[in-house]
């Protein structure tokens, strides 16, 4: 099997670099191309430099399309708006995007939907393999009790994190609404201060904890008359992501167009 051409949008971020190492260091892709926004400081670097490894011999650019156009999957974890216009790129050229961005609304999804008739678009705010699992044991143990279970979904990130709740908290929520048959974006309680009076039976609520470095934790609590069930996740490294992202490259790679998730990705 050939090398999947592996390009990355944000290249110059955590994330981005990460990204670099792994596809520059992973048997089976190749590391083609990079970008990163106009003006960033890191323009003209080698992307092995960025990465940390021995150099490449490839620069990182400002023009997102020539990574589109020289990849075979581009792997975007970058901010909502600049996924969107990427999307709209990938529609252009053909080629397959993934995007772990997390703070995409559904307006967002829309602009993804629109572009994945032209490209294959894997869209997943966590592309871990324990997560994906785990939201499919939300929605069982959501779909097997009753109304009277409160649905709490709790989550912590590092201090940096600018969005909340977290896109994994509303993964879980989304899984937690359909195996109850509820709308998530009628039933989500996301913020209680002050005199808020008896919670609302059947709503999903999420509470956003913000401090040092955590990674990524998230806990979904069933909470019944006398017992408690708590799914939880603890991501110790970012690699886990960037591991479900190129598999996700590996799968779209060639793929017809169509706007797909992990669970598409791991046969869930």
């Amino acid at each position: 099997m050939k090398d999947c051409r592996i390009g990355v949008v944000g290249a110059g971020g955590r994330m981005g670099r990460l990204l670099l190492r792994l596809a520059a260091t992973t048997p089976g892709f190749r590391l083609v191309a990079g970008s990163e926004r106009k003006g960033s400081p890191d323009l003209g670097k080698d992307l092995g430099t960025l990465a940390g490894i021995e150099p490449v011999g490839l620069a990182l650019g400002d023009d997102a399309k020539k990574v589109f156009s020289a990849a075979d999957a581009v792997l975007d974890f970058t901010a909502p708006e600049a996924s969107l216009a990427h999307a709209k790129i990938a529609a252009s050229t053909g080629t397959a995007h993934i995007i772990g961005t997390t703070g995409i609304d559904e307006a967002g999804r829309k602009v993804l939907a629109d572009a994945a008739k032209k490209a294959a678009i894997v869209f997943a705010p966590n592309m871990s393999l324990g997560v994906n699992l785990l939201a499919e044991l939300v929605a069982q143990v959501a779909r097997s009790l009753d109304p009277s279970w409160d649905i709490e979904i709790v989550e912590m990130h590092h201090h940096h994190k600018v969005d909340a709740p977290s896109g994994t908290a509303l993964l879980f929520g989304r899984a937690a609404a359909a195996g109850r048959g509820i709308d998530l974006e009628k039933s989500a309680e996301r913020g209680r201060d002050g005199i808020t009076g008896a919670r609302k039976k059947g709503s999903i609520g999420f509470s956003a904890l913000r401090g040092g470095d955590v990674v990524g934790e998230h806990t979904v609590i069933f909470a019944g008359q006398g017992e408690r069930i708590e799914l939880a996740h603890k991501a110790t490294s970012r690699e886990i992501f960037a591991r479900g992202a190129f598999a996700a490259a590996r799968w779209a790679a060639g793929r017809k167009p169509g706007l797909y998730s992990m669970k598409d990705v791991l046969g869930l």
